[in-house]
């Protein structure tokens, strides 16, 4: 992918985490644009190092040994970086995440549907089964901790 590509992804990105920041949580664009820059500045980094190692990882694995060396208490902007990314609530780079894979699968439809009827119920079992799973995980935890 060339850099002009990743470039405008980061943008897109950054964009879409503010504005699920912002909807999402009530926190304002200011509040939230330092944690943001943070962020994609540990991806951009991570993107920048993956060219360069010669080691093969995927990006995603420099991005979180950056992340955590950034965040380390042997770093000294380790403060700020915490600070900063506190401010951005988990499930709003999530919602870009999610956004990602919906439209990466997208075009793979047709693939999946000439696998025949077997697969799809085969998939729609998988997706019940992870949402009853979750939503018993979460019931439980709920009561055990006493907040039902």
């Amino acid at each position: 992918m060339r850099y002009m590509e990743w470039l405008v992804l980061f943008v897109i990105s950054g964009l879409g985490i503010a504005l699920a920041n912002f909807v999402g949580f009530d926190v304002g664009f200011r509040d939230s644009l330092p944690g943001i820059l943070v962020l994609l500045a540990i991806a951009a980094a991570g993107v920048a190092v993956s060219k360069v190692v010669p080691l093969r990882l995927p990006v995603v694995a420099y991005v979180s040994i950056i992340g955590l060396l950034a965040a380390c208490p042997v770093s000294p902007c380790r403060e700020f970086v915490i600070e900063a990314a506190g401010k951005i609530n988990f499930t709003a780079p999530l919602t870009m995440v999610g956004a990602y894979a919906g439209i990466s699968i997208g075009d793979q439809i047709r693939t999946f549907l000439k696998q025949g009827w077997k697969m799809i119920l085969v998939g729609v079992f998988v997706m019940t089964g992870t949402f009853i799973g979750s939503a018993l995980i979460a019931q439980v935890m709920l009561m055990v901790t006493g907040m039902i």
